[in-house]
């Protein structure tokens, strides 16, 4: 890839990167109020996310062999130790990440 197209990969994603997350404000901004199943889905597609982010970060874990999935269980348990403590999500998706590198890393080799 040339220097040029490069560059034009890069301005026409930070293009469209930039289009769509204005897009919104665009659409919506000003005085109109927001219609009802934008706040419905503001409401209810956190924990939707949320939930799909666990199902593929556990959909490796075989319990059948050792260790029989208790480093995820373990980070999984830390997060939501660390959520309930502090509700900080960074927080908390940072120490379960520290917590299962560990487990994988030293304890569960």
């Amino acid at each position: 890839m040339t220097d040029t197209r490069a560059v034009a990969l890069i301005a026409v994603s930070a293009a469209v990167t930039a289009l769509l997350r204005f897009l919104p404000f665009l659409l919506l901004g000003g005085k109109r109020k927001t219609p009802a199943y934008i706040t419905y889905l503001g409401k209810v597609l956190p924990y939707a996310i949320m939930g799909m982010l666990v199902v593929y970060c556990l959909r490796g874990v075989e319990p059948l062999v050792w260790p029989h999935g208790l480093p995820e269980l373990l980070a999984v348990a830390a997060v939501a130790g660390l959520h309930l403590w502090r509700r900080n999500t960074l927080l908390s998706i940072a120490g379960g990440t520290v917590c299962y590198m560990v487990l994988i890393q030293f304890i569960f080799k």
